[in-house]
């Protein structure tokens, strides 16, 4: 019999705190209580839990195939024997990266397949800031007005991160990078729909973000309006948004499918330190398309007419329309 207490966060749509448990040794009952509840409350947030990389793993797996697992996901160089060294400075590409994680998105829009599952536990967080925030995509759609509603329900934008980094930051990344980098910043955008309906729950929900742009059938002046104006509508109202503020052990988990995140800002001088795993989609309703594909021509085009606005939009902005040297 399972002792594990699953209590809905006061006042929001959504999300659930998890307490009396060890996720460590979970059985089957115990986690299909755990994953039923994620699904219903879109995020869970379990105190005191302490994983290593190699736990969040083998905690991830238990959701499905895993896009990363125990990655790191610090400020800091981390060493071969476990240690950490020099903190990076903002001007690398890592640090724009995180700085740009600090905008509302949801993870890997911007693959082929997009994620099903994001994970994080704190192992070391500053002494302020750097929480990080969740918004509710479905109760965002349930409160538009049906006008809306009918206006967006057969609209897609594309996803590209070479975008997103590019307007929030004025960011250009090298789209001929090497490792991580080479996975992010790849030059390709997928089409994916403005409302998605949850392949688990059958729920409609809005699938916006910063990495959405372009939507095909209006003008750009329209397309950016309308995303922002979504995009605002869902973080506007209390009730949809909940900031976590990590306390070492922590770990939080969230439905990529339905539910927005963001980093908050800290003083980048003091070491910060999450794990990080994200369990990949399903292809049979995650998938958008592949680069090989013959539609993924359109997103190449639109992304290359898209990055060309903001080279000369974006040089008043935090990297002033550049591209990290290291």
């Amino acid at each position: 019999m399972s002792n594990m207490q699953i209590t809905p966060m006061a006042g929001k749509a959504f999300g659930a705190t998890v307490s009396d448990i060890d996720v460590r040794n979970m059985s089957d009952v115990e986690f299909a209580l755990l994953h039923e509840a994620f699904l219903e409350h879109g995020f869970l947030l379990l105190s005191d839990q302490h994983l290593t990389e190699a736990e969040s793993t083998a905690f991830g797996e238990r959701f499905g195939e895993l896009e990363f697992g125990g990655l790191p996901m610090a400020n800091q160089k981390k060493h071969q024997d476990g240690t950490f060294g020099e903190i990076f400075d903002l001007q690398s590409q890592l640090m724009r990266t995180n700085v740009g994680n600090e905008t509302w998105h949801t993870d890997s829009t911007y693959k082929p397949i997009s994620s099903k599952v994001a994970m994080l536990s704190a192992v070391i967080v500053p002494d302020e800031g750097g929480q990080t925030e969740l918004a509710d995509l479905r109760a965002g759609y349930d409160e538009l007005d049906e006008n809306t509603k009918e206006l967006i329900s057969n609209l897609s934008a594309f996803h590209s991160t070479n975008y997103s980094q590019a307007n929030d930051l004025g960011d250009f990344p090298d789209r001929n990078g090497e490792g991580v980098y080479g996975t992010v910043y790849h030059g390709e955008a997928y089409l994916r729909p403005l409302v998605k309906i949850h392949p688990e729950t059958g729920k409609p929900n809005l699938f916006v973000g910063r990495h959405a742009f372009g939507i095909p059938g209006l003008s750009r002046a329209e397309s950016r309006s309308l995303i922002r104006s979504l995009l605002d509508h869902v973080v506007g109202d209390d009730s949809r948004v909940y900031t976590n503020n990590w306390i070492v052990g922590d770990t939080l988990l969230w439905d990529n499918r339905r539910v927005l995140h963001r980093a908050r800002p800290y003083d980048y001088k003091e070491p910060r330190y999450l794990i990080g795993t994200r369990v990949a989609g399903d292809p049979a309703t995650e998938l958008a398309y592949y680069p090989e594909d013959p539609e993924a021509e359109a997103g190449r085009k639109a992304l290359a007419e898209e990055l060309e606005h903001l080279r000369h939009e974006t040089k008043d902005r935090m990297y002033g329309a550049t591209t990290a040297t290291f």
